[in-house]
């Protein structure tokens, strides 16, 4: 390999960093606050160079520009682009875009390491942390039901070549650069094992285009300059952060379910139908509301005629166990679902029972009655 002779006219290093921070986004009502605090411009996103027919969001997200910063990398202090994604399901992805152009094979790699030691997920979390607040604080009014302290958050890398010195295929491309290094972080040479399975999720349409994922860095040539492929990879680690959150709550809740429960079994007759009723009441609320915004989440995206990017968007849900997480989250609501029927059902058994000593105490009542009369 002789990757030194290979040169990267213009491209594009990109952290990603997303945080759950609410309940769900009022998306019109976050673009009209973001304009009124902040200014700037703002948009609806779509993948740019898909038929909507063919991929489309649910509901698009919207993206908001921030101030420009300036980062060291590698010694050298080059200024980022920073802009927001806002999701209806509560997800803010916040981007740090470093451009590239005129770099050698390994300066573009070394940058790339670079950025995952300054914003990747070993870097304090100060600066992310800021950046969402301040997004937080400028659309306080459309956050339903904000996520208060520390929020689950993700991290993800892209290293995005557009052009090189020379037009080089994906076949050649792989045969002249170790990609290995740029996904794996590490300078010392892998094992065999471990690069076939780093490059393992390797994706191509045409000839000249290159897609490999990995679970925290990605690496993408795309000649054309589309960015719909980092765009459902984004959306991905957006789904995979709002399913963690779920599967979270519902493990925090599942213990807390069962001691409810028994309290309410250890109560006097009397008060056990209401809680049983007040208990049924709330875990039908938590069902509602966790199934409403999984199908959300789980129909962010809709793929129908793309097929390449059907293929890179469900390899990396895959990649990132979102189906898993899924599942999990399908069961633990199966759970509490039984669970609600059985209190339902056994508040009504207590209620019966409450009736069926009334109509008994009735029937005391007025045979003391009568023998009293008489």
């Amino acid at each position: 390999m002789n990757a030194s002779a290979i040169t990267v006219r213009s491209g594009e290093l990109v952290a990603l960093r997303l945080f759950d921070i609410a309940y769900a986004i009022d998306l019109p009502a976050a673009e009209a606050a973001w304009l009124a605090h902040v200014g700037g411009t703002s948009s609806r996103s779509r993948l740019a160079n898909t038929p909507s027919k063919a991929v489309a969001f649910d509901v698009p997200p919207l993206q908001l520009l921030m101030e420009p910063i300036s980062l060291v990398l590698d010694g050298l202090t080059v200024t980022a682009q920073v802009s927001v994604r806002l999701y209806d399901f509560g997800v803010a992805a916040l981007a740090v875009r470093v451009a590239v152009a005129d770099a050698a094979w390994p300066a573009f790699v070394a940058q790339f390491n670079a950025l995952d030691r300054a914003l990747g997920p070993s870097s304090p979390d100060g600066f992310w942390t800021a950046l969402r607040d301040q997004v937080c604080a400028a659309v306080a009014s459309a956050l339903d039901r904000p996520v208060p302290g520390e929020a689950l958050q993700e991290d993800y890398l892209l290293g995005k070549v557009y052009t090189l010195d020379e037009p080089i295929n994906a076949t050649e491309l792989r045969q002249r650069v170790d990609l290995t290094e740029l996904l794996s972080g590490e300078t010392r040479p892998l094992s065999d094992g471990a690069r076939r399975d780093l490059l393992a999720h390797s994706y191509s349409y045409f000839a000249d285009d290159l897609v490999v994922l990995t679970w925290d860095r990605a690496f993408i040539y795309e000649p054309r300059g589309d960015s719909d492929v980092a765009d459902v990879i984004e959306v991905a680690n957006a789904q995979l952060l709002e399913l963690r959150y779920y599967d979270t709550l519902l493990d925090d809740e599942l213990p807390r379910m069962y001691d409810r429960v028994e309290e309410a079994r250890g109560a006097v007759s009397l008060l056990a139908a209401r809680r049983f009723a007040h208990l049924a009441r709330g875990l039908y609320t938590l069902v509602a509301e966790t199934t409403e915004l999984t199908e959300k989440v789980d129909n962010a995206l809709q793929v129908t005629e793309d097929v390449y990017l059907a293929r890179v968007y469900s390899a990396a849900l895959a990649l990132f166990r979102v189906p898993s997480l899924s599942t999990s989250v399908d069961r633990k609501l199966a759970i509490i679902r039984d669970t609600y029927a059985a209190l339902y059902e056994e508040a009504s058994s207590r209620r019966a029972e409450l009736l069926e000593i009334a109509i008994v105490l009735l029937i005391v009542l007025e045979v003391v009655l009568s023998l009293l009369r008489h």
